[in-house]
């Protein structure tokens, strides 16, 4: 049965690029009838944190994707040292003893030491199995042949035959000498363990591989089906890091920016894959039914930003193209919890009246904060009384309209239908145009020009507000 992974370490966020590969697994695992498991691969105990588990936790939960089985390798340790002790009785392994490398993992690339440590490689068996029930310190590591050189071999779905000499391969270790096993042979003990069909994931990986498939093979285990993938980089050429790029690699502020998920894993998507047939927008369940590792790019994949705009233009596109396209009743349920973040007040049946004559208007569910900022605020922001006058007429014009407007508007009845014909009345009986009627309305009761659909907005707005501001816009051009 296929059964894949996820295998996220918790030393920091949930980066745009662990969550893409989490995507890509969930999508095959669910298009072909396969078991997605999520793995916390938390042995490096060292910079494991709470915090960045609970962050991965928060932008998977966001992501809104589920998984089938969790583990923690942290928890399964006996399996990751009895699987070392497997490979070490078959002589595929040794004890290193070297004092310069108990306590790490591996010694800087070029330690005559550590790549080929003749007298640690040959230490007999029964000096060896003596020393360490002595107590003496050691670490455990895998036993490349160097005798003979042998070519490893695997087949990548995404880069084709990958091909590695064994003198290009170090003596890499399998256990610290904490008996903490590396992350080499955790994950490889783990994934035999669970039964893992295909591993999914970064094309940094990919060197990785060779030693795990000598692992694999030292074990008696064929190996899993290897994908990796492209990297996600950034506009410069370098790979993705909070050091160096901030914010904008964590999956969680796209969250708190105003992203939804869907649309953001649509976006994550298009890095490093295509449908083949130029769609750009797709469902889930679109996703699903047509991911394919044949879709899946070679080369590194660039998301756009700068310190003018943190977000790709396809990112916020294809964001405001799903809200563009929302259910009113599912927008409005995704704006609320941003009002409520934001300490605002506002009913259901308010909130649906002004999605709709946002929804058009808006990139990201925190727009709302600013381009609806007037439906909420109890007073307007300061405006110029500049602002009030019609493109085509002077103050007088528009403290004639407002006044009328507020003569009229008491017996109006408040429904879009019933003030455009109420409003229009208004204007035809001062002989003026509709439109220099209604923009000093807009300004007087938005505070600005630029601002939704006239007659939706005062009813959205409630009489009493309109009556109120409008009254205030008058005093103003006094």
């Amino acid at each position: 049965m296929l059964r894949v992974r996820f295998a996220p370490s918790p030393t920091g966020y949930l980066h745009v690029g662990s969550a893409r590969t989490f995507i890509f697994n969930w999508l095959y695992a669910r298009r072909h009838g396969g078991t997605m498991i999520l793995r916390i691969d938390d042995t490096d105990v060292e910079r494991n944190t709470e915090q960045s588990l609970d962050s991965i936790f928060e932008g998977l939960k966001w992501l809104d994707l589920d998984w089938d089985e969790q583990y923690r390798q942290s928890e399964r340790l006996a399996l990751h040292q009895q699987f070392a002790e497997t490979i070490l009785a078959k002589g595929l392994a040794y004890r290193d003893f070297t004092p310069a490398v108990v306590a790490v993992e591996d010694a800087p690339h070029g330690a005559s030491t550590w790549l080929f440590n003749a007298d640690q490689r040959e230490i007999s068996k029964e000096d060896s199995d003596r020393r360490a029930a002595a107590g003496e310190p050691f670490v455990v590591r895998y036993k490349v042949p160097r005798d003979v050189v042998e070519q490893v071999k695997f087949t990548d779905s995404v880069y084709g035959e990958q091909v590695k000499s064994t003198a290009d391969i170090e003596d890499f270790a399998l256990l610290r000498s904490t008996g903490i096993p590396t992350y080499h042979l955790a994950s490889c003990a783990d994934d035999v363990d669970l039964r893992i069909s295909h591993i999914i994931r970064g094309q940094d990986h990919l060197t990785n591989t060779f030693k795990h498939v000598l692992i694999f093979k030292a074990a008696g285990y064929e190996p899993p089906q290897f994908a990796h993938l492209p990297l996600l980089i950034a506009p410069d050429g370098a790979k993705l890091s909070k050091r160096k790029h901030g914010p904008v690699v964590s999956v969680t502020t796209y969250r708190d920016a105003g992203f939804l998920p869907h649309a953001f894993i649509n976006f994550l998507c298009l890095l490093g894959w295509s449908p083949k047939d130029d769609r750009e927008r797709m469902t889930r369940e679109e996703l699903k039914a047509i991911f394919s590792f044949e879709g899946i790019n070679r080369s590194n994949a660039v998301i756009n930003f700068s310190e003018a705009e943190p977000f790709d233009a396809k990112a916020l596109w294809l964001n405001a193209e799903t809200i563009r396209t929302m259910p009113v009743a599912d927008l409005s349920a995704a704006l609320a919890p941003v009002l409520v973040e934001a300490g605002i007040e506002c009913s259901a049946g308010k909130l649906a009246h002004i999605t709709p004559l946002i929804q058009e208007r808006i990139r990201l569910l925190k727009d709302i904060l600013t381009v609806g900022d007037f439906f909420f605020a109890k007073e307007l922001a300061p405006y110029d009384s500049a602002e009030l006058i019609p493109k085509k007429g002077d103050a007088a014009m528009a403290l004639k309209a407002l006044e009328k407007a507020l003569e009229a508007l008491p017996s109006i009845e408040f429904s879009h239908d019933g003030l455009e014909a109420g409003l229009r009345a208004a204007a035809e009986q001062l002989g003026i145009k509709a439109g220099q009627m209604f923009e000093p309305i807009r300004v007087a009761v938005c505070g600005r020009k630029t601002a939704p659909p006239l007659f939706g907005t005062l009813e959205a707005l409630g009489r009493d507000v309109c009556l109120e501001r409008i009254d205030k816009a008058i005093a103003k051009l006094k």
